[in-house]
């Protein structure tokens, strides 16, 4: 288990940073059903394991602190036999995953209380925490329009897109990448999640800096939404993920290379407002 969501990371099979983190916790699981001869085996097992999926895709701020805190969780409770340090680590994977999935429902309530009814949305990429929001504004009476931009080049944006089709009282368009600064006009708000934030960089998929910055030009507010365990002040730093050239262009190209970030940087200045499950921060 382990392994295949340490592979199901790194190929992007999930796309919610927060589904990452719960899935990632638990894989550690797996360690519990294994024998040990020691207590300082199985802690050097487990910080082995915790290692390889947090090196899975260390630009995931919420997978690196929530396996931080597991780790930390067992070696500060100082086992002195096996069934105890497993105990403590199942304790612990069940303690980040609640908090996991409650920051995120919290988060999503947060924000479809914000929402107006009415209200033309722009969404960009995939975030579980907007279409909870979205979903939770639509079955509270509220009329939306949403479009939403692909995400190209892995088309995320589809994904959403598909759910959001499935919801009574919600009107959805996708659109090219490329096209958000036409549809802005019709705009009111752009509600996005987020990878992580980190000191004055929003960290998330790579095509909201230029929606941020377009945002910004036509006088349309963002909003970004997510876990606070996202918005992290010391001890992480990011690392951006280069795809496969063949996620963009199918034949090898010759002659040329192939740029394939996964995440850009947008300026926090550039964001009016952050939704957490602890409230909302105007920015």
């Amino acid at each position: 288990m382990i392994d295949e969501t340490a592979e199901e990371i790194r190929s992007m099979r999930t796309h919610s940073s927060s589904v990452v983190a719960a899935n990632a916790a638990h894989a550690l699981e797996e360690l519990l059903d294994r024998e040990y001869p020691s207590v300082e085996e199985y802690l050097r097992e487990l910080e082995h394991n915790s290692s390889a999926l947090r090196r899975a895709n260390p630009s995931h701020a919420s997978l690196v602190t929530t396996q931080r805190e597991i780790i930390e969780t067992v070696r500060e409770a100082d086992p002195d036999t096996v069934p105890a340090a497993k105990a403590r680590t199942e304790g612990a994977i069940e303690a980040v995953v609640s908090t996991i999935e409650t920051a995120k429902h919290r988060a999503a309530e947060a924000t479809a209380d914000r929402i107006e009814d009415g209200t033309t949305i722009l969404t960009h990429d995939y975030s579980s925490t907007v279409l909870e929001a979205l979903e939770s504004a639509a079955r509270d009476g509220k009329h939306l329009q949403v479009f939403v931009t692909e995400a190209r080049p892995r088309h995320l944006g589809r994904k959403t897109a598909r759910v959001l089709g499935e919801i009574d009282r919600i009107e959805t368009t996708l659109i090219v990448d490329s096209a958000a600064g036409y549809y802005l006009s019709e705009i009111d708000e752009v509600i996005i999640g987020m990878d992580c934030i980190v000191e004055d960089e929003l960290y998330n998929r790579v095509g909201t800096y230029p929606i941020a910055a377009t945002a910004a030009d036509r006088n349309v507010p963002v909003t970004v939404t997510g876990s606070s365990a996202k918005v992290v002040e010391e001890g992480f730093r990011f690392e951006n993920d280069f795809r496969p050239p063949s996620e963009v262009i199918r034949e090898p190209p010759e002659g040329f290379d192939v740029a394939n970030p996964a995440y850009d940087a947008t300026p926090i200045r550039l964001i009016d407002t952050v939704v957490t499950e602890t409230g909302v921060t105007g920015l």
